[in-house]
């Protein structure tokens, strides 16, 4: 990737052109991202069959919530943390269906 983000808000603002349609066809949920320390925040991503839509703050009802330092989730964005090291080592927190946190390397390129 030529053009890494460099804050997580970028991150969540360039995921609806990220989205992989094949790999969301018939997905129906929220993503809740609960990101922690310097330039973290909280955004919700909510997928609906082919479309993502971002929002900044937290989701009443999300179908699964990450929580993460930023500094963490922009290393595993950028490929430097990988996914699963960071949930095995505590890094990386789901609560929510697990299902969805595996489909989410597919769903943005």
């Amino acid at each position: 990737m030529a053009d890494q983000p460099s804050s997580c808000k970028e991150v969540f603002e360039q995921m609806p052109s990220r989205l992989n349609k094949d790999a969301a066809k018939g997905l129906n949920a929220v993503y809740q991202f609960d990101l922690s320390g310097d330039g973290g925040g909280k955004w919700a991503v909510l997928i609906n069959n082919e479309q993502c839509q971002v929002q900044e703050g937290a989701h009443p009802s999300p179908n699964i919530t990450i929580s993460m330092a930023a500094k963490d989730y922009l290393d595993m964005i950028a490929g430097k943390l990988n996914g699963q090291m960071a949930f095995m080592t505590g890094k990386l927190r789901i609560a929510g269906d697990m299902g969805l946190a595996l489909r989410l390397q597919n769903l943005f390129a």
